[in-house]
């Protein structure tokens, strides 16, 4: 039986990069068990000779943020379990109401991908920082606008 892989190849690191791409966390990646674990990929990310490498896994990084925005667009536009038929326990009385735990499970979900997509691509994703000198005494003034402002 063969063990998890340990050295590095170009094939398992374009898969690495094209599975975090796709949305998929390194977590879940390393899982399988063709995979090298987490530790190994980090190490691979450490070595001063993998640039190349270095540079394709920051490339997916982003790429793995705009797949989270994409995901936010269609998980808030996905109403189809946001309410559900309640009756009276006599079977009386059949009516439409919120389904609440969906809807903030669907919040959280959101929530999630947001926080993760500002921190994979803080400039394209994350608070947006103006600077300003209109303070008191000339001194800078910090602004910042939420992701979800912007979005």
């Amino acid at each position: 039986m063969a063990g998890r892989p340990t050295s590095f190849t170009q094939k398992i690191a374009d898969m690495i990069c094209e599975r975090l791409s796709d949305g998929e966390s390194l977590r879940t990646i390393c899982l399988s068990d063709d995979m090298p674990n987490r530790s190994t990929v980090f190490r691979w990310l450490a070595d001063e000779s993998r640039k190349e490498f270095r540079d394709q896994y920051a490339r997916a990084r982003e790429a793995q943020a705009d797949f989270l925005a994409d995901e936010i667009l269609a998980i808030a536009d996905d109403a189809t379990h946001d309410t559900v038929m309640k009756t009276n326990r006599d079977g009386s009385d059949a009516h439409e109401t919120a389904n609440s735990e969906w809807i903030n499970r669907s919040r959280l979900r959101v929530d999630a991908r947001k926080w993760l997509a500002s921190k994979l691509a803080p400039k394209k994703y994350g608070d947006k920082v103006e600077l300003s000198g209109t303070g008191e005494g000339g001194a800078i003034v910090v602004a910042t606008t939420p992701l979800d402002e912007r979005l």
